[in-house]
């Protein structure tokens, strides 16, 4: 009898781990990103305005996402030869940035990158 139970056990937690319902709380709410993106998304936190604002930014990478494979829906794109994926959080003062540009005919898309990533230096 132990046998027939140990053998009901052993199919049912390998039919869970097939199915992945074993592992639930495992990166659900984390994003695939691929190795590149994921570096991408770490790398351009230098460029947040201020050390905390740095700090937050890799803090809420590695929150959101998990290497995986490549994620079209992420939308990295390229700029002055600096990449860039996902959503921006722009300060105020980026945000001013963005707008100014914008105003004087840039592309929305860009004016985040330039502003974010250079400020009004250009």
């Amino acid at each position: 009898m132990n046998k027939v139970i140990s053998i009901v056990m052993l199919a049912a937690m390998a039919a869970l781990t097939a199915s992945g319902a074993a592992h639930a709380t495992d990166c659900t709410d984390k994003e695939p990103v691929s190795p590149a993106q994921y570096r991408t998304l770490l790398d351009q936190c230098r460029y947040a305005d201020g050390k905390a604002a740095r700090q937050a930014c890799r803090a809420e990478t590695k929150k959101k996402y998990t290497i995986g494979a490549w994620n079209p829906a992420l939308r990295c794109r390229t700029y002055s030869s600096v990449t860039v994926c996902g959503e921006l959080k722009l300060s105020a003062r980026q945000r001013a940035c963005v707008r100014e540009y914008v105003r004087r005919g840039m592309s929305y898309q860009r004016a985040q990158v330039e502003c974010y990533v250079f400020g009004k230096r250009r």
